[in-house]
């Protein structure tokens, strides 16, 4: 019976007999509440007589004024305001040519002069009226059926999104996403151009703020248990076409977002189909590679109850560290940074994200030996994450003993500090420039590894001793000071963009990824009790050409390379080389259980040796002495004229000068340098 009723229902035939009744019987009303209204309720028996005379002729010039001015060629579900004008047009006839008729015969005497227009204004709200909440009962089913959609047990769970954009736009993109069947997407905020209109909500959802409050808005969800996993661009565009668009894509692929924009086809009429049209910025191909899935639970129990203590905080790998750490609910987070502002920044995130996290931020730098120890003593971390570091090439290039004192003397008081205290485990973090090295920066970063190395080694005989991991990877998208923000700034005044050489290449990956792969490498090498003395190296693929990186992101922004916007070849820069490595020529490549990364075993280094070559470093880099401390460095991994075979003449620049100078006397003696170091530790000359 129910069944035979809603085929009954659906019938088109039925339905148009339904419309046609239900307005006229909004005629009949509003003639009938236009005279009682105009006598205040005192309607004389001969008005009332008037008035049924009247009806039936009202009621067929209505049925014939309807359909006359296409009133029945417009659905209910999608009344909009481009249907008011047709509404008041029909309104206007059935009145007008009703009274006409009824004056003409005669029988007009009983209706006051004020009736008809009071009669159209009823009329017209009437007719509005009924159309506006048929929209807003079906739109009311939909809202509900979309926030339960858990009634299909088979339905995949929805992909919280940030809604981006503003106007008819914004509006759009949130009814389709309403009305999509597959309730694929549950928008849990809304970016606005005008950040004026935060604490608003549209459509229910809250406005988090401008576009510049990505980064914050997403770590508030994040704390509330809301992360979005991806941006929705509310523009029917073919692709986002200016510099703000490029911007946030690249802002939320270092965050881990997905970014979509809405198909062109994405048009109202979809909304009746309920199709959701998305097209996902393939942010994949910008890095030449499948970013990495990681398994998260590995890490919440590796990081969850315990004291972390994370150095260099304030910089783009240290605070998307102490982020993820944070959101996996440590006992209590130690900061440490030598920038005041950086370490401010980072407190202050912390405390509005994650309150109820005990935390401590420390003010010093890594070179205080003295005051690492006592930062230490205080605080007793089980887990150190050493991000501190001066990265940027040329500059530790012309600053050598600054370089040293911080990557190589640094790295030792933090490792020594963990050593001392009874850390669980110290991760440092590395790069692939410490792989067969051509600068200062390389060089101090491998020295680095091989400290850590040593101390883990060290600690092979007892089983409670300290771990000392080392994970290394290559160029993180979006750092401060990398490509990235580099090729923004130039595109943004619409200048030529920098590359160093056409061949030149380089590893990427987003820093979100490489946190993530850093926590887990960390966390599995713990739990499954990893042979000492390897190094994870993250899977990065295959290296992309710079070159090809800067095309994409002049296209990205909607320019033509070459034609809006030029390349410029500026010459590969002091301590910088054509292709990066992963792995050293004398590391042996071990296999690894853990996706995504890489294990290697590197030829080791003596504690002692490397001990007493840190202590003749230290005197140099304090007196500092650049030429000797160039020397030193080049003498403790092995210069030989082989370091860049297969890499070409223009790999093997100049870029450490010093090293070709003879030195007046050896600032080592042989006996500290290692006979087991190999081509691939060395430093190119």
């Amino acid at each position: 019976m129910r069944q035979s009723a809603l085929k009954i229902l659906c019938n088109p035939r039925t339905r148009h007999i339904a419309v046609v009744a239900i307005d006229t019987l909004c005629a009949i009303v509003a003639l009938a509440l236009a005279v009682w209204l105009r006598m205040n309720g005192n309607v004389p028996p001969e008005m009332a007589s008037g008035v049924l005379w009247s009806l039936p002729i009202l009621v067929g010039v209505s049925m014939v004024s309807f359909q006359a001015a296409g009133l029945y060629r417009r659905t209910w579900r999608y009344v909009s305001t481009k249907d008011l004008p047709i509404i008041v047009a029909a309104a206007a006839a059935s009145i007008l040519i009703s009274t006409l008729i009824v004056v003409v015969s005669g029988h007009g005497h009983h209706l006051p002069t004020s009736v008809p227009v009071i009669q159209w204004f009823i009329l017209v709200a009437g007719l509005s009226g009924v159309r506006i909440a048929r929209r807003v009962e079906l739109e009311h089913r939909r809202a509900k059926r979309w926030r339960r959609p858990s009634v299909n047990d088979n339905m995949p769970p929805r992909r919280r999104a940030i809604v981006i954009g503003t106007g008819d736009d914004l509006d759009l993109a949130l009814r389709q996403i309403e009305s999509d069947t597959t309730h694929a997407f549950e928008p849990v905020g809304i970016l606005d151009d005008v950040s004026g209109h935060l604490k608003l909500r549209v459509r229910g959802v809250p406005v988090l703020g401008s576009l510049d409050a990505l980064e914050h808005a997403v770590q508030q969800l994040d704390a509330e248990g809301r992360r979005p996993a991806c941006l929705i661009l509310a523009a029917s565009s073919e692709r986002p076409a200016n510099q703000t668009m490029m911007r946030l894509v690249t802002d939320a692929e270092n965050l881990g977002l997905g970014v979509a924009h809405l198909s062109p086809r994405g048009t109202s009429e979809r909304v009746a189909s309920g199709e959701l049209n998305l097209d996902f910025i393939d942010m994949a191909a910008l890095l030449g590679r499948t970013p990495v899935s990681v398994d998260i639970e590995p890490i919440m129990r590796f990081v969850a109850h315990q004291r972390v203590l994370v150095t260099g905080a304030g910089g783009t790998i240290g605070r998307e560290l102490v982020r993820q750490i944070a959101a996996a609910g440590p006992g209590e987070l130690i900061l440490i940074d030598a920038c005041e502002f950086n370490l401010y920044s980072v407190d202050q995130e912390l405390g509005e994200n994650f309150p109820h996290i005990p935390r401590a931020a420390v003010m010093c730098s890594i070179r205080q030996r003295g005051a690492v120890m006592a930062a230490f003593a205080k605080y007793r971390p089980n887990l150190v994450f050493h991000a501190a570091a001066l990265k940027h090439v040329p500059l530790v290039e012309a600053n050598p003993c600054a370089g040293v004192q911080t990557n190589v003397l640094g790295t030792r008081n933090v490792a020594d500090a963990s050593r001392k205290f009874g850390v669980r485990a110290m991760v440092q973090v590395s790069t692939d420039k410490a792989v067969n090295p051509v600068g200062v920066m390389g060089a101090t970063k491998r020295l680095g590894e091989l400290y850590c190395q040593a101390l883990d080694l060290d600690g092979d005989s007892c089983p409670v001793a300290p771990r000392f991991l080392t994970v290394r990877f290559g160029n993180v998208l979006g750092s401060s000071g990398s490509l990235i923000p580099l090729f923004q700034r130039q595109l943004s005044r619409r200048v030529p963009l920098s590359v160093t050489h056409p061949d030149i290449r380089r590893y990427f990956m987003t820093v979100h990824e490489a946190v993530q792969l850093i926590l887990q490498g960390a966390a599995q090498a713990l739990t499954s009790e990893a042979r000492r003395g390897r190094i994870f190296v993250l899977d990065m693929g295959e290296p992309i050409r710079v070159m090809d990186i800067a095309r994409r992101m002049i296209r990205l922004a909607g320019l033509e390379p070459d034609r809006d916007v030029k390349i410029d070849i500026i010459g590969l820069r002091p301590g910088e080389k054509l292709f990066e490595e992963l792995f050293d020529t004398s590391e042996r490549r071990m296999p690894s259980v853990i996706p995504g990364i890489l294990e290697a075993e590197p030829v080791a280094m003596s504690l002692t040796q490397l001990n007493q070559a840190f202590d003749q470093l230290s005197k140099l880099a304090a007196a500092d002495d650049t030429i000797a401390t160039r020397a030193l460095l080049a003498e403790i991994l092995q210069p030989a004229t082989n370091t860049c075979v297969g890499y070409g003449r223009a790999n093997r620049m100049p870029v450490m000068p010093a090293l070709q100078q003879a030195s007046p006397q050896p600032v080592m003696s042989p006996a500290m340098v290692p006979q087991t170091a190999s081509a691939g530790q060395q430093v190119a000359a």
